[in-house]
C-alpha cells in the first residue's frame, strides 16, 4: 500500500510498512553540485505531479577509512520520514547521523526508525555534507556547510512536518558522536534558533576547530590535491574524489603535529569551525551564556567510549606503557591520572584518558554549561557491559533505535538477549518521552546532587558515576582548538 502527502514544493508518494507511512529520499535542498557546490544549501525547487519517495537518497561523498565509501549520486541532501499517522500532531524527532564529520548516511539500516516511530512519534533522519564538502574551511565559501545543511533540513521540518502528522512546535533533534556534536553546535547557532525545542546529544566530541586551525587543514587538503585552497581551486576536485584527499591527509596527520597539536594523536581532520558567524562560539560557551535556556537538553555518554577505537586501531589488549604515558602527556589536563586511578593498568589509563578527552567530559560539561546558563539538562551514562566490547562508543545507537539485529552497530550489542531488549525498551521510552513531554523519566541534573540515569542491568538513578574524572577535568576549558 502507498501513502501520499503534500509538501510546500509538491506531493510525495511513500509506502506503508508495519502500520507506519514511510517516505524515503525526500529532497530538502537542491543538490550542492556545480555552481551550488561549497555554497550554503538552496531550497529545493517545486515539482509537478506526485514524486515517489520509496528509496533512500544517495550518501554524500564520504571517507572510506572504515569501508563506508560508495558510489554517490548528486542528490545528497535528502531526508526520510516515518509516521504513525498523517492526521495528527505528534512529537517529532530529527536524527543527525554521526561519523566523525567525515562519513554517515541516513539510509543505513542502523537508523531504520520503525521501532521509534511505532511509539507514536514522527521520526526524520537526514543527510548532510561531510568531510571537505561540508566542513573544510575554504576561502570564499561559508563555514560549516554541513551544519547549514542540518539547519535547512530543520527548516523543511518546520514548514512541512504538519502534513506528515508531526507537530512543528514539538521538534527534538538527536544525534550521536559527530551527530551529538552537531546537536551541540546547533544549540549555539543563531541560524537554528526556534527550529527545535528539545535536544538529545549522545557522546558529544570535544573537538571544535578555531578558524586558523581549520584554514591550515584546508591548505593541506588543497596541497594534497595540487590546487589552491579556494572555492575555485577546490572545485577542480571532482566531488567523488574529495574523500580520497581527506583520507590521504588523515593517514599522515602526524607530520603536522607541531602545527595541529592534539588532533594528530587521535587523527581528527574534520570538526565544526568556530568561525564567528555560522558558529560564533563553542557550544560550552554559548550554553553557559544562556543560548540553550529555552531548549531542554538530554545529554550523556557510554562508559567505555574509547574501546571501539582501540579495536579499530589494533591496540585493544596491546597498549604499552609508552602509549599510555603519551596519552597522559598529550591529552590529560594534568599529571594526576595515575594518582587518581592507582589500580588502573596501562590499557585502562589509556582508554580512560582518551574517553574522557574526546567524549565523556565534553558531554558532562555540556550538561553543566546548560545548567550554568539557566537551562535544564538531564544526564545519562550507558554502563551495560555488552558481551562484545562492553559499554563502547556507538552501543547506544542500536539500543535507542531498537535495531538489535540489523546494521553494523548491532554487532556491538553482541546478539539479541533479554537484557539488550529490556535496555533498548528503556532507552527508547526515555528518548520518546523526552521528545513528547520534556521528561525522560529521571530528575534534571544539578551541580549539587549530580543525579544521572545509569543505563545498565539494572538501571538506576545515582550521582554521576565518573566523579574522579570530573574532578580531574573540572578546570579544563573546552575552547576551540588553536593552530600552534
Amino acid at each position: 500500500m502507498t501513502a501520499t502527502v503534500s509538501t510546500t514544493v509538491g506531493d510525495l508518494r511513500g509506502v506503508r510498512e508495519a502500520g507506519l507511512a514511510v517516505f524515503r529520499g525526500v529532497p530538502f535542498a537542491e543538490a550542492p553540485v556545480g555552481p551550488l557546490r561549497f555554497r550554503a544549501p538552496r531550497p529545493v525547487r517545486a515539482w509537478d505531479g506526485v514524486r515517489p519517495a520509496l528509496e533512500h537518497g544517495p550518501p554524500p561523498p564520504q571517507s572510506g577509512v572504515l569501508g563506508a565509501a560508495g558510489d554517490t549520486g548528486d542528490d545528497w541532501l535528502t531526508l526520510n520520514v516515518w509516521t504513525p499517522r498523517t492526521d495528527a500532531a505528534l512529537p517529532v524527532m530529527v536524527w543527525i547521523p554521526g561519523g566523525g564529520y567525515a562519513m554517515g548516511h541516513s539510509g543505513l539500516p542502523d537508523y531504520d526508525a520503525g521501532h521509534l516511530a511505532s511509539t507514536g512519534t514522527v521520526v526524520v533522519t537526514i543527510n548532510y555534507r561531510h568531510g571537505i564538502e561540508g566542513f573544510a574551511h575554504i576561502e570564499g565559501a561559508p563555514a560549516n556547510r554541513g551544519l547549514l545543511d542540518q539547519v535547512a533540513a530543520l527548516e523543511w521540518v518546520r514548514d512541512n512536518i504538519g502534513g506528515f502528522g508531526g507537530d512543528p512546535g514539538r521538534v527534538t533533534v538527536f544525534g550521536q558522536s559527530a551527530g551529538g556534536g552537531s546537536v551541540a553546535a546547533l544549540l549555539a547557532m543563531p541560524r537554528s534558533a526556534g527550529l527545535f525545542h528539545r535536544a538529545i546529544a549522545q557522546s558529544v566530541p570535544g573537538t571544535f576547530f578555531s578558524a586558523g586551525l581549520a584554514a591550515d587543514l584546508a591548505a593541506a587538503f588543497a596541497a594534497e590535491a595540487g590546487v589552491e585552497p579556494t572555492v575555485d581551486g577546490m572545485s577542480e576536485i571532482p566531488p567523488d574524489l574529495t574523500p580520497e584527499v581527506g583520507d590521504a591527509v588523515f593517514a599522515k596527520m602526524a607530520q603536522w603535529r607541531e602545527r595541529w597539536g592534539v588532533i594528530t594523536h587521535r587523527p581528527i581532520p574534520f570538526a565544526p569551525v568556530v568561525d564567528g558567524d555560522v558558529l560564533p562560539v563553542t557550544p560550552w560557551e554559548a550554553l553557559a551564556d544562556g543560548a540553550g535556556r529555552d531548549v531542554a537538553l538530554l545529554v550523556g555518554h557510554t562508559r567505555d567510549e574509547h574501546r571501539l577505537f582501540s579495536l579499530i586501531d589494533g591496540t585493544l589488549g596491546q597498549v604499552t606503557r609508552e602509549q599510555a604515558e603519551t596519552a597522559l602527556r598529550v591529552l590529560a589536563p594534568h599529571a594526576r591520572y595515575r594518582e587518581a586511578f592507582p589500580d588502573a593498568s596501562d590499557e585502562e589509563v589509556y582508554e580512560l584518558v582518551n574517553a574522557d578527552w574526546l567524549f565523556r567530559m565534553p558531554s558532562l560539561r555540556l550538561a553543566e554549561a546548560q545548567v550554568a546558563g539557566g537551562g535544564r539538562a538531564h544526564l545519562f551514562e550507558l554502563t551495560w557491559a555488552a558481551p562484545s566490547f562492553g559499554a563502547c562508543h556507538g552501543l547506544d545507537v542500536p539500543l535507542v533505535f531498537g535495531n538489535l539485529t540489523s546494521g553494523q552497530t548491532a554487532a556491538l550489542v553482541g546478539g539479541p538477549s533479554p537484557e539488550a531488549a529490556e535496555l533498548s525498551a528503556q532507552m527508547r521510552g526515555s528518548w520518546t518521552g523526552f521528545a513528547a513531554h520534556g521528561d525522560p523519566g529521571w530528575p534534571a541534573y544539578t551541580t549539587g546532587e549530580r543525579l544521572t540515569r545509569v543505563f545498565g542491568t539494572p538501571s538506576t538513578v545515582a550521582p554521576y558515576p565518573e566523579e574522579t574524572s570530573r574532578l580531574l577535568w573540572r578546570d579544563h576549558d573546552f575552547s576551540a582548538l588553536p593552530l600552534l
